[in-house]
């Protein structure tokens, strides 16, 4: 099965979002990174960092998230991409998705302690 994405990515300073649709998202995050098309929205205001992004099992619910998207206020997208990532990460690079970065063990470790919190 082949997915669908939308995403937004920012700038550095996360002063600019941009919205998208794709369907090879590591692929399109690339091509923004590497500024490939010269003079696009996502090339002059410098927006390399992908910090949201949801995954569809079609195109076309891709295309309507993305447009649901931008008609929504900087706010509500400010708080969109802080639900679900509330430290801005990068979660694609053109070399692909960003895992966890935390350690097995501490993952681990952190299951355990919610279980004996919850007996």
């Amino acid at each position: 099965m082949r997915f669908s994405y939308t995403y937004i990515m920012t700038n550095i300073s996360h002063t600019v979002l941009y919205t998208g649709c794709t369907n090879d998202l590591v692929r399109r995050v690339g091509e923004h990174k590497r500024h490939q098309f010269k003079g696009s929205f996502t090339d002059r205001y410098n927006c390399e960092y992908c910090v949201y992004y949801k995954e569809f099992n079609n195109y076309q619910s891709a295309i309507d998230e993305e447009n649901r998207i931008k008609g929504l206020s900087r706010k509500a997208k400010i708080e969109l991409i802080e639900k679900n990532n509330p430290e801005w990460n990068e979660l694609v690079t053109e070399k692909g998705f960003v895992r966890d970065k935390t350690p097995w063990s501490e993952k681990v470790q952190q299951v355990i302690n919610d279980l004996k919190e919850n007996l």
